[in-house]
Parts: structure tokens; C-alpha cells; sequence
């Protein structure tokens, strides 16, 4: 019940995530910021969705996801790569950019999610294949989830790695051994390369959806980026996802309260890059107080030029904003979310992947500076 909610909320202490339990693909599943938040969500699930299940609350940690696919024949595993999301949880795996190797743990945290996997590989008795999502936060390891069966990272990590792991894990099934098939129990070296996954939206086929990226999932798709460096191999992760990297024009942002400190530097980031930088009132004000020509965008039918002004100005070239709440299409957050997708501007829901953005274009290069890899050669 809603009272239920709100209290185990409190216990807790918020954020919390709020989700209907037996669901996939986090349908229906929301971060909750504060109370009203939380009625709000079960007064909406209560009416749409089944209840013979409950309503789960869990805290959300904002750490470092990371993810792993496993094969385990029972009595040894194999893990062919670690992977990072870009990302801070909160944001559903099939969303998130995803980079392999791994680029910021440290070889403890790499070492426990060794560990880990092993033992929840061996506990459940997998034999087959395994896949585990963490998140690291405050130098410790979590787990979100472990679902004994394929994911929709398998054939990504298969093709950075050189590691059928389809092919491995079906012998496995009919009674194969890692060992003889030449197969060391533990992770498996990583490559030359870096390797990039950026999923792939359809919004502007989707009316009055929200764009903005959470729990749920809303990608259609996914491309991938490989190079020697981070940033090339997101480059080209970027361009084919559909992404206009565009190197001048201007910057509207807009963020919740939660992200203003951190909007500061990339405000500036922007700025060194010789964009102009307009904002809405309140992360105007923020930026200004720092130094940052941040121009005044006006809430809709507020003033001029209001933020559909603006976008349909041909000025902006990237849009940022992140709410506390979105799905209402009534929200001027989201309308303005969705006119920037009407007009092929690419708007960025998440601080990490505007910061990931900049790496890109800080290196100012095109995707014709940047090497072309042979795939079958990694």
C-alpha cells in the first residue's frame, strides 16, 4: 500500500527505487526522491499494473554499475571481459554506454567481482551461461542481480573478445568441460582495444514519450565503437547510434537541483569549447555564480525566447537536462526533452554521458581521423 511504501521509504531514507515485482526490462520501476514522489508512483502502479505481486523498495545506491557475463561448467567459470556503464546506476543496463575493458576500477574491486562471480556461479549451480550486474560505491562491491541465462551483452562481449561464448557455453550444457577446450578458470586477458557499446533510441517515432533515460529500459538497439583510446572508440559509438557530433553553436541546459554542482565544470567544458551556454532560470542563476555566460532560457510561454523558442531557433546543438520526475507530457522538462528530439538535437539525460560527450569533441577530430580496426584481427 501507499502508507506501506511511504514508511519502508523513510526507513530506508531516499533515494529509494521503487519497482512491481516479476517485471522485465524495469517496466514500471522509478527512483524516488522524495515522499510525494512515492504517492505519486503507487497511486499510477495501483491502477495500471496487476497487484497480485508487491511493490519492491530497495535503497539506490548511485555508484559504478558494472556487469559480467559468465560461463560456468560447474566445477570452473570462465569471464571473458568485465564491463563498465558510463553511466551511474539508476539507468537500465540496456540504456547505459558500456565500455570494455573496465576503465576505472582498481584491480581489488576487479578482483572481488572475480570472486563473486565465481561463487554465485558456483551456488546456483550454473552450467551454462551467467550474467551478474554490480555496482561499485565507496570502494565496495554490490550485487544488483544475477540471472542464470544468455543477455543481450553476450554477443557484444563475444565479438570484443574473441570468446564464442554461445558456442562454449552449449558444449558446456551437453557435457563439456572449460578445461578441455583449453580454458583457464578466471577472467580472460584483455585485448589491444577498447570497445564501446552506445544503445540506440527510436523517440522520434514514439509520441509524448519521455526521453528521459532511468530504471526502465527504452532502447530499440545498440551500436559499437572500437579503438585504441576510450574516446575514439565512443566517437564512433556516437556517430553510429545516430549522433550529430557537432563542434560549434550553443547549449541549453537545464538540470534538477541534484546536478548543479556538477553541471559547473561541464558548463565550463562547453564554454572552453567556444559554445554558447543558455539555461533555464535556476541553473542559470548557478552558473553565472560561477563564472559561466550562461543566457537566460525562459519556462515555456514565460518570456522570450522560451526554451521551444530556442530549439527551433536552429542556436542549440545539445540539449541536457535531467528532472526528478518526468513521464507527463504535460511537464515543460519534457516538452522541451521532446522538441528537441522533433528537431534532431541531441539531448543528453545524464551528467556521465555529457561528460563522455566532451571527451569526444575535446579531441576535435572527426570519425575520418580516427582509425579503422579490423574486427576479425582483434
Amino acid at each position: 500500500t501507499a502508507e506501506e511504501a511511504k514508511a519502508v521509504a523513510n526507513r530506508l531514507g531516499y533515494p529509494v527505487l521503487v519497482r512491481p515485482s516479476y517485471v522485465l526490462g524495469g517496466q514500471n520501476m522509478i527512483v524516488a526522491y522524495t515522499k510525494a514522489d512515492v504517492i505519486e508512483y503507487m497511486g499510477v502502479i495501483t491502477e495500471h499494473v496487476d497487484m497480485d505481486h508487491p511493490v519492491l523498495l530497495d535503497k539506490y545506491i548511485m555508484g559504478t554499475e558494472c556487469e559480467v557475463d559468465a560461463i560456468c561448467d560447474g566445477e570452473n567459470y570462465l569471464i571473458p571481459g568485465i564491463m563498465e556503464h558510463i553511466e551511474r546506476a539508476g539507468i537500465h543496463s540496456g540504456d547505459s554506454i558500456s565500455i570494455y575493458p573496465a576503465q576505472t576500477l582498481t584491480e581489488h574491486i576487479k578482483r572481488v567481482i572475480i570472486d563473486y562471480t565465481e561463487k554465485l556461479a558456483k551456488a546456483l549451480h550454473v552450467v551454462g551461461l551467467v550474467n551478474i550486474q554490480y555496482v561499485v560505491y565507496n570502494h565496495e562491491v554490490f550485487v544488483i542481480e544475477v540471472n542464470p541465462r544468455s543477455s543481450r551483452t553476450v554477443p557484444y562481449i563475444s565479438k570484443v573478445t574473441g570468446v564464442n561464448m554461445v558456442d562454449i557455453a552449449t558444449k558446456i550444457i551437453l557435457g563439456a568441460k572449460l578445461k578441455d577446450m583449453g580454458y583457464k578458470s578466471g577472467l580472460y586477458p584483455a585485448g589491444d582495444y577498447i570497445a564501446v557499446k552506445v544503445p540506440v533510441f527510436s523517440f522520434e517515432k514514439l509520441n509524448d514519450v519521455d526521453n528521459q533515460l532511468g530504471p526502465e529500459m527504452k532502447s530499440t538497439g545498440e551500436c559499437l565503437g572500437i579503438a585504441k583510446t576510450f574516446s575514439e572508440a565512443l566517437l564512433k559509438g556516437l556517430i553510429a547510434a545516430g549522433y550529430k557530433l557537432h563542434h560549434e553553436g550553443g547549449v541549453l541546459i537545464s538540470v534538477k537541483d541534484g546536478d548543479k554542482n556538477e553541471i559547473i565544470e561541464i558548463a565550463s567544458r562547453f564554454e572552453q569549447l567556444g559554445f554558447k551556454i543558455y539555461a533555464t532560470s535556476g541553473t542559470a542563476s548557478v552558473l553565472n555564480r560561477n563564472m559561466i555566460a550562461a543566457s537566460h532560457a525562459y519556462r515555456i510561454g514565460k518570456g522570450d525566447p522560451d526554451v521551444i523558442q530556442l530549439l527551433e531557433s536552429g542556436k542549440i546543438q545539445y540539449v541536457i537536462s535531467t528532472s526528478e520526475t518526468g513521464r507527463q507530457p504535460s511537464r515543460d522538462s519534457v516538452k522541451m526533452r521532446r522538441k528537441a528530439v522533433e528537431r534532431s538535437i541531441a539531448c543528453l539525460t545524464a551528467i556521465d554521458t555529457a561528460n563522455a560527450l566532451l571527451d569526444c569533441l575535446e579531441m576535435h577530430k572527426t570519425v575520418n581521423d580516427v582509425e579503422l580496426v579490423d574486427i576479425t584481427k582483434i
